[in-house]
This record gives C-alpha cells, structure tokens and sequence, in this order.
C-alpha cells in the first residue's frame, strides 16, 4: 500500500512541474482583415485562446474578449505598455483597440499576472 501511494505522489508532483515549468505549445492567430482594419477574437476560459495575435503594423486593430471562465483573475485584462486595464464582464464580448503604430513584441495579463498572452504587430 505504501508503495502504491509512493508511486502515485510522485506522479501528482511529476505532473505539477510539467504544468509550471514545461514547455506548452501557445496557440497563435493572425488578425483578419476587415476592410480597412483588423480583428481577433480572444475567448478567455482558462487562460486565453489564441494566446499570441499577430497584427499588422499601421492597420487599426481590434481584439474582441469573449470571458467564459467564472474566474475572478480572468476577470480583468491588463496591456501594461498600451495603459489598458479593462474589466471582461462574464458572457460579454469585451472589444479593445489597440494602436499598431510601433511594431514589436507587447505581453498582455489577467489582473492576478497569472494567465498571459503576447501581440506581435510587424
């Protein structure tokens, strides 16, 4: 019996190492162009799905938050370097713009900073 709970416990710790520390595959989206602008839809459950957005440099862009996870972290929407902090009510489609003008890598975060996501506008 021992041997068994042993055998168990160090799969529930293997597990929970692969989960902080092992490498995830991130799901990615590139905007959609429509007419003269750019969307992607963001469904927030459990973290955010895509989780990188590509847009493109100078094309007016719009990132529509659909929040389905009763989590109050996920709650909030934080772009610390577009000064966005946005309340994602549940059930909603929250719609944020975001300036394209500077192309490079912007990280974006719930509002605990557990759950994070990442624009590339090139």
């Amino acid at each position: 019996m021992r041997i068994l709970v042993l055998i168990i416990g160090i799969i529930i710790i293997g597990l929970i190492v692969w989960w902080f520390f092992g490498k995830h595959e991130a799901e990615s989206a590139a905007a959609t162009m429509t007419g003269a602008t750019q969307t992607v839809d963001v469904t927030v459950k459990g973290g955010y799905s895509p989780e990188v957005v590509e847009l493109k440099q100078g094309v007016p862009a719009t990132l529509n938050f659909t929040r389905t996870d009763p989590s109050t972290c996920l709650d909030h929407v934080v772009f610390p370097d577009f000064g966005i902090n946005r309340e994602l009510p549940k059930g909603e489609t929250e719609s944020i713009t975001i300036d394209t003008s500077k192309p490079g890598e912007y990280g974006w975060a719930c509002g605990m900073d557990m759950f994070h996501g990442k624009l590339i506008i090139k």
